[in-house]
């Protein structure tokens, strides 16, 4: 069971951003940038592209969503989406708020936010999902 089975099963806990019977969303714990959230299907399958068809679109209608929402949350000027990522066998795509393409840089200083920031983005993002 992958670190994100456990998270959407309530083992492990998250800033969850955003659900449903499918997918889940919820704040990097190491994000690039405030409102770095990865959304996953709930089904564990290690490689975005050995997704189904409809599985793939739909996680990306949601992450759609989420996108909206995050965009309402933080000052960017749009939202990138990335599948990069080897460490977690789950499909996962990351929504980064950017306003310039170099703030994609997964190799520079990671953000750092308090227990209680981060509480307060996920319920920001949250609170703008339509």
């Amino acid at each position: 069971m992958s670190i994100f089975s456990k998270i959407i099963a309530g083992e492990i806990p998250s800033y969850k951003v955003g659900e449903s019977e499918r997918f889940y969303a919820f704040l990097d714990i190491h994000p690039i940038a405030e409102g770095h959230v990865l959304v996953v299907p709930k089904k564990e399958i290690d490689y975005i592209f050995d997704l189904d068809d409809d599985t793939l679109s739909g996680m990306i209608i949601f992450a759609k969503k989420i996108a909206k929402a995050i965009k309402k949350t933080v000052d960017c000027k749009r939202i990138a989406l990335t599948v990069i990522g080897l460490d977690v066998p789950h499909a996962h795509i990351h929504l980064i708020p950017i306003t310039k393409e170099s703030d994609m840089n997964f190799n520079g200083t990671r953000k750092e936010f308090s227990p209680e920031e981060m509480e307060k983005i996920a319920h920001d993002i949250a609170g703008h999902l339509e």
